[in-house]
């Protein structure tokens, strides 16, 4: 008798501690938030261990891969990076072929192949006005200020493109203006 009342209360007491696991929580958590993530509003505040939101970076720091473009998107900044902005980049062949490529993607569709202003746009009526770049007094400072913000009724390719393949297709721009004004 006293054999059966032990195994009744041994059996007993395993199930009832097996009823209350849930396999789907560990009995232990170190890090709850890696278990059972805290939802945030997407651009929403979020709060760290500190109480504060994110973090902001250092006011004047520069991140990395950028370089500041000190001239303003204005008339007189256009006319100051016509005047003043240089290439860094040497002519070279390599360039010259690389920014022969890049014009033919973003830049020929409305400029032409010749830079004669008759692209496909042109062509079709998409576009007016496009000017011939024989028609115009260009630099390398103001192919790339154009290239960086735009300029009328072209809009900035500096999402589209880097520094440097700016300087390649501003190459290219300059040996067509040279080839179109002989």
């Amino acid at each position: 008798m006293r054999k059966k009342l032990s195994l009744t209360l041994s059996g007993l007491l395993l199930l009832s501690l097996t009823s209350c696991f849930d396999s789907s929580k560990p009995n232990y958590q170190y890090f709850p938030n890696m278990y059972e993530s805290v939802g945030y509003d997407t651009y929403g505040e979020a709060p760290f261990a500190n109480g504060t939101a994110a973090q902001l970076p250092v006011e004047g720091s520069i991140p990395r891969g950028w370089q500041p473009y000190d001239y303003p998107n204005t008339n007189e900044g256009y006319e100051l990076a016509k005047a003043d902005l240089l290439s860094p980049l040497a002519d070279s062949d390599q360039h010259l072929a690389k920014g022969k490529e890049l014009y033919a993607i973003y830049c020929a569709v409305c400029h032409g192949s010749k830079g004669d202003g008759q692209g496909i746009l042109m062509k079709r009526e998409k576009f007016l006005g496009i000017p011939s770049y024989a028609d115009r007094d260009i630099t390398e400072g103001s192919v790339y200020h154009v290239l960086m913000y735009g300029k009328n009724a072209m809009g900035s390719h500096a999402s589209l493109i880097n520094a440097t393949e700016r300087w390649q297709i501003t190459q290219h721009v300059l040996q067509l203006r040279a080839e179109l004004t002989k």
